[in-house]
């Protein structure tokens, strides 16, 4: 057996091993390093893994659309970012009315939910019409061509909010119930928004995981996502299911789009670029296609992004570390695709079977 590893060993292997020998002995060093200028007490590095948390859970719902779409159409929608994108742009319109009212501040959670709904609806329309206008009709075309549509499908909706409104940055209202922070305890504390964003992510994963896994429309999402053509042969509608996962996935995004908005207070037309990039990384890093694999994967490369610049690099002396924090997140990627290539928990259908 080992004769026969060794056989399939190439050079390439041979040198990406290296690569990777080279940057885990980096990290080891500088963790080292970091840790023992005790620059940072645990409660520094408490704020680290519950930023990265919070984070991670808005990257997981956003994940959730990349994995659930690939299980069903082996395609990655990259106009997915501006789904996410569309539900916090037309969430801050209604928030800011909302403020300006002062509805907001006398009936936070009634406004919010409020703000929520708006949001899952615009994500949810956008997905919609992408999937019958620019994806349906290139169901049977080589997976090259729906690949560079959702591309340019992308980059027409970031155009399209911008023209419509504007290209300045929109911040959301401060929610006064939101301020502050919940000590836990010592010199522990978590703030209220981080709290907010934590909680209501896990609920909607572990929502859209049941339903997934456990509702009758998901045993068809299993089917169709095993053999289109047999499942229609059935008597499952493949259309309309496909336009349900559409849906799942629009509706995860939006609700992610209006938590991100919360924590970051930022909105325009190009804010989905990143966190979508992050979301599809963390899908690969978990497995794509892969539901549990796409939160696992989000979480981690929220708490590794948030804990890694600094605990890697500032031992080392580079400056302003956390600005390398997309640096630090990719590298982890490759490493991940070197040793483990089909992502943390492995691929498999998003709609494996329970």
């Amino acid at each position: 057996m080992l004769k026969r590893a060794l056989e399939r060993f190439t050079v390439i292997d041979f040198f990406m091993w290296l690569i990777g020998g080279a940057v885990i002995s980096l990290v080891v060093v500088g963790s080292y390093a970091t840790l023992r200028t005790g620059n940072y007490t645990l409660r520094h590095w408490f704020d680290f893994l519950i930023f990265g948390l919070a984070q991670g859970s808005v990257y997981a719902l956003i994940a959730l659309g990349y994995t659930l779409v690939y299980g069903i159409l082996r395609m990655i929608n990259f106009a997915h970012s501006e789904v996410f994108m569309s539900g916090a742009y037309i969430g801050d319109f209604v928030a800011t009315s909302f403020n300006k009212s002062g509805f907001l501040d006398e009936n936070p959670f009634v406004a919010l939910f409020i703000v929520l709904v708006v949001a899952v609806l615009t994500s949810v329309t956008v997905a919609v019409l992408l999937e019958r206008i620019a994806y349906r009709p290139l169901r049977r075309a080589p997976r090259l061509v729906p690949l560079i549509t959702a591309i340019g499908a992308s980059f027409f909706l970031q155009e399209a909010f911008r023209t419509l409104f504007g290209s300045q940055s929109k911040a959301y209202p401060d929610v006064d119930i939101l301020k502050g922070t919940i000590s836990l305890g010592g010199d522990f504390a978590i703030q209220k928004i981080q709290v907010l964003v934590i909680i209501s992510a896990g609920l909607m994963m572990a929502g859209l995981y049941f339903y997934v896994m456990r509702t009758r429309t998901g045993k068809a999402m299993r089917a169709v996502s095993e053999d289109k053509d047999t499942a229609a042969l059935m008597g499952i509608d493949v259309d309309a299911i496909i336009v349900r996962t559409f849906v799942l996935g629009a509706a995860a995004a939006g609700s992610g789009g209006v938590l991100y908005s919360l924590m970051f207070r930022q909105v325009n037309a190009y804010m989905g670029f990143v966190p979508g990039i992050k979301a599809f990384t963390a899908a690969v890093l978990g497995g794509i296609g892969n539901i549990p694999g796409a939160m696992l994967g989000s979480l981690f490369l929220g708490i590794f992004e948030s804990i890694g610049p600094i605990l890697f690099l500032d031992g080392l002396g580079v400056a302003a570390p956390y600005q390398l924090k997309d640096v630090i997140a990719f590298t982890m990627l490759v490493l991940v695709l070197i040793f483990r290539p089909t992502g943390l928990l492995g691929e498999r259908l998003a709609t494996a079977k329970a």
